[in-house]
């Protein structure tokens, strides 16, 4: 039975998010404010948290960021109420996976939550083998999440990971936007979306301009592709 924990101060969403989840077999627990949250987060261990972003206490973006202090393998997705693009790129800087407007479809929200714990099962699977790719001057170790360029550890959070591993993996070949929507979001993201965009700028942010590097190139209208060279 997978475990969630549901941050959220809506007493109400809270309660039919809880019903549709269990519903699916899953066991919830509940935080109404981001302390108590980051108390949880701390304490035990959940495959998914599904997080609100105007909390009492500590907003989501805060708890996400602590979270990820040391946690950077359990998804998280943020509900909200804002729809604007600032809104989702602060949220994925956060570091959630995934990013809900409210209002929304339950049945959306379940369909999200399945790819991402789904998806997280598959790295981690794939990470009891081929444990680390090398790529020019970076060093992507698999099983524990982690990325270094020029001996230098980079903190990514896990679809910034999960999209530079794809990257890596092809060697040089293009890799599509509906290609690498599908391979870390499944069918739930509409490939029209501007969120690999954003991805995609996190991680030059991240991993090529602190070192003068362009390793991760764009042709326009075929897709991504990582220039090792």
């Amino acid at each position: 039975m997978k475990s969630i924990l549901l941050i959220e101060d809506d007493a109400i969403l809270s309660r039919n998010i809880s019903d549709a989840l269990l519903e699916e077999h899953m066991q919830v627990e509940f935080a109404y404010d981001g302390i108590i949250a980051e108390k949880l987060l701390r304490k035990k261990k959940f495959d998914c948290v599904i997080l609100d972003v105007n909390l009492p206490g500590k907003n989501g973006y805060e708890v996400c960021t602590g979270f990820r202090s040391f946690n950077k393998h359990t998804p998280v997705i943020m509900l909200t109420a804002f729809d604007e693009l600032e809104d989702k790129v602060h949220g994925y800087d956060s570091g959630a996976d995934d990013y809900l407007t409210k209002p929304f479809y339950m049945r959306e929200l379940l369909l999200r939550i399945q790819s991402l714990i789904k998806r997280s099962e598959s790295i981690g699977r794939g990470s009891e083998e081929n444990t680390s790719l090398v790529a020019d001057d970076i060093v992507i170790n698999r099983a524990t999440k982690k990325v270094s360029r020029q001996g230098t550890e980079i903190a990514l959070t896990p679809r910034e990971f999960q999209i530079l591993v794809k990257l890596v993996e092809c060697k040089g070949e293009l890799v599509s936007k509906q290609d690498l929507v599908k391979e870390i979001w499944g069918n739930i993201v509409d490939a029209n979306t501007n969120t690999i965009e954003v991805y995609i700028n996190f991680l030059r942010g991240k991993v090529d301009k602190p070192f003068g590097k362009q390793s991760i190139k764009t042709k326009i209208g075929y897709g991504y592709y990582f220039d090792s060279e």
